[in-house]
């Protein structure tokens, strides 16, 4: 018979979750993850940053008898938790060097008599012979291996300590595991498993695509004069900037200094006092910017990080994705932009040769994917999850390569010669070997192996394509997944499913013209920036929400808090939509909670109080006197889906509506003077010709009358869902 959690225990976890950490539902496996762990079976959970991986652990730990042990890879991350946690009301702690030994004495105390929950260590602290005998006599509940991607060589951020964790855990007793990581290929995911022998593990894998995060590489040229100004278009908002070297660092945060942006350093030639400090003055709003190498990072949870510039081109896909992935942790907006040149790639290369052989390996097919992902001209989006083992089957719409498209041309022939090239040298080897086998290119192996005298041989150089197009091409086809990887053997590539019955019955595909930054103008700072920023126009109180950011600022500063601790963007914006004035209405609002309301709640109830009384606004209690309580909360619902870009379909099919009657309820809200930004819809729904045709009839027409509209376009095929979008823009834009 199949074990199951408890009743009790689930509903304790619900009240939990609301009281404690103010959301009342489970996000994607989060649910799941937890009933795994207090079934006591070791579980393995790949999730992208930003989408709730720590309450995975944290929640089972305060239902679960005895001290969850988290073992995590920085002082700064612990520190950054454990405050969360503290300002939750819970007692956790962490055992690093940074104690002093009365210090150490007491987290251990509370951790004898059974006060403590989660205990922070790293895996260094882990192999001290004291610290071994002290965890021994303390009863566990529970170990959480934070990062995990750091035990696998074949990742980015390997650290030789982690792969003795197991030993480790297996000396102090017989425990559960959750291993948790953000960024992990297939290859690594393998790698993590069989370390901590637990390959039985049940593997729970959200989604890695984060669709609020909108991603961008420019040429690096002028690049002083790009980065200033595109900081200076986004003025007050919380960003990082990313460099390879201290020197680059203290650079690039004396340069916006010098141009009055509120920026400070973070990298390890820092003293510790130093970096701290500037960490929490980022933390804490009172620098908007921190200019860093990648040692900043892991140890933060700020969630209105609205920007990542990656100055110089990062080592690896991995830590591209795990750094741009601190931009929009609240599901709002998030920009990710990098500057390219080739010169930061043979840089990198010159940092590799002092490695061993097989470091300088994995490090150079590191480069090489990160080179791909710059220069390919396909969705930003489509390949980052193809490098992740993620198939997405349509461009995004919501990178720099989807909005201004390279060239692109329609191929067959092309395609056929390289999927036979790779049936036909058995599926072992990779990308470049096939390019060489297709381009006759000296290559010790292609001879070796005889593939020179294969009928595919020499056979790409007759269609007068080179080396470069046929790697790019390969490349392009593993994204579209007519090919894929073979995770037991690093780079080589195979036929998918999919190439297999494409060679049986082949039609054209589309491919796209690589990037050749060295040729590509720096293009103006406003260029794709309507598409860029949508969503720039919100439906809150813009007042209110100054107001109350101002407010939270205070608290946060008087209880040496982050202001994020207080409360999350997302909550305020609800709160300038909603205007709650009792405790009640305040717990209502998603990522609060009575616990959160009793502590923080009071001084923003009477603000907003104060605020709707002096300005005799209508809330949401006063809509309910006169309709219905439905039409209130689909209202502000959907008034935050599309502050959030929620596509309007998905709307109309979480609440169970015809797209029609969505459309009606946003006009209802555009007609009472709402702002609403449905562009990222729009743009996907209505090509842009098109777009301008509809917008100039209604500057002009005399009536905004559907019926009118549709007679005027009668010969030319618009849609009437077509004309009511556009007018609900042209109203929003002009008449709100």
């Amino acid at each position: 018979m199949v074990k199951q959690v408890d009743h009790v225990v689930l509903d304790t976890l619900k009240e939990k979750l609301k009281e404690i950490f103010g959301y009342s539902q489970f996000r994607g496996d989060q649910e799941v993850i937890i009933q795994n762990i207090l079934l006591g079976k070791n579980t393995f959970v790949i999730m992208p940053t930003g989408a709730g991986k720590s309450l995975c652990y944290q929640l089972p730990a305060l239902v679960s008898d005895g001290l969850t042990i988290v073992i995590s890879p920085l002082i700064a991350l612990m520190k950054n938790q454990v405050d969360q946690l503290t300002a939750f009301g819970i007692n956790a702690q962490f055992l690093n060097s940074t104690l002093t030994k009365a210090e150490m004495t007491r987290v251990k105390s509370d951790a004898l008599d059974g006060s403590l929950k989660l205990l922070y260590i790293a895996p260094e602290s882990l192999t001290k012979e004291d610290n071994l005998d002290f965890l021994k006599k303390v009863k566990i509940s529970f170990v959480a291996i934070d990062e995990a991607h750091c035990i696998s060589e074949w990742g980015h951020d390997f650290r030789p300590e982690y792969r003795r964790i197991y030993g480790i855990i297996e000396n102090i007793g017989q425990l559960p595991i959750i291993a948790l990581t953000a960024t992990a290929t297939p290859k690594v995911q393998q790698d993590i498993r069989k370390n901590l022998q637990m390959e039985e593990a049940e593997t729970f894998k959200s989604s890695f695509n984060r669709k609020n995060l909108y991603y961008e590489i420019r040429p690096k040229k002028d690049v002083k004069k790009q980065l200033i100004r595109y900081i200076r278009n986004n003025k007050g908002k919380s960003g990082i900037v990313y460099c390879l070297s201290r020197k680059t660092v203290e650079e690039v945060a004396e340069l916006l200094n010098v141009n009055d942006v509120r920026a400070l350093p973070y990298h390890a030639g820092l003293d510790s006092n130093t970096r701290m400090s500037n960490q929490d003055a980022f933390l804490n709003e009172e620098a908007d910017v921190i200019v860093a190498t990648i040692a900043f990072g892991m140890g933060i949870d700020k969630p209105d990080v609205r920007f990542v510039i990656h100055y110089d081109v990062p080592k690896s896909l991995e830590g591209y994705y795990q750094e741009t992935g601190r931009a929009g942790r609240d599901g709002l907006e998030g920009n990710c932009l990098m500057f390219y040149s080739y010169d930061d790639i043979q840089k990198l290369e010159k940092f590799n040769k002092d490695k061993t052989v097989t470091e300088r390996d994995n490090a150079r097919h590191l480069l090489n994917e990160m080179v791909a992902y710059s220069t390919l001209g396909v969705c930003r989006r489509r390949q980052l999850l193809s490098y992740f083992g993620e198939y997405l089957d349509k461009d995004c719409g919501f990178c720099d390569n989807c909005i201004k498209s390279t060239e692109k041309s329609k191929v067959q022939e092309d395609v056929v010669l390289v999927l036979k090239a790779v049936a036909l040298t058995e599926q072992r080897f990779d990308c470049e070997h096939i390019a060489d086998l297709l381009t006759a290119t000296e290559n010790q192996y292609v001879k070796s192996y005889e593939h020179d005298k294969l009928e595919v041989y020499g056979k790409g150089l007759e269609l007068n394509e080179s080396r470069e197009y046929w790697i790019s091409t390969i490349r392009q086809l593993v994204i579209f997944n007519y090919l894929e990887k073979d995770v037991e053997n690093y780079g080589v590539i195979r036929l998918s499913t999919k190439g297999a019955n494409y060679l049986n019955d082949p039609y054209q595909v589309t491919l796209h013209k690589d990037h050749n930054f060295e040729e590509e103008e720096v293009k103006p700072e406003d260029d794709d920036k309507e598409t860029a920023a949508a969503g720039s126009a919100h439906a809150y109180d813009e007042a209110l929400l100054g107001m109350l950011k101002a407010l939270r600022k205070k608290v946060a500063k008087e209880k040496n808090l982050p202001p994020y601790v207080i409360f999350q963007d997302p909550s305020l914006e609800e709160m300038a939509t909603t205007y709650p004035t009792t405790q009640q209405e305040m717990a209502q609002i998603n990522g609060v909670g009575m616990g959160k309301v009793q502590k923080f709640g009071r001084q923003f109830i009477d603000l907003i109080t104060r605020y709707v009384e002096e300005n005799e606004i209508e809330t949401a209690k006063d809509v309910v006197i006169k309709s219905t309580v439905n039409k209130s909360k689909i209202k502000i619902f959907i008034i935050q889906q599309v502050d959030r870009k929620v596509s309007l379909d998905e709307i109309a099919e979480v609440k169970d509506l015809e797209l029609a009657d969505v459309i009606e309820e946003v006009e209802h809200i555009c007609y009472s003077g709402t702002k609403l930004n449905l562009d990222y819809y729009i743009n996907q729904v209505i090509d842009r010709e098109r777009q301008q045709d509809i917008y100039d009839y209604f500057m002009t027409a005399e009536t905004d009358n559907i019926a009118v509209a549709l007679d005027e376009f009668s010969n030319d095929e618009i849609s009437e869902e077509e004309l009511r979008l556009m007018r609900i823009k042209f109203l929003s834009e002009l008449a709100n």
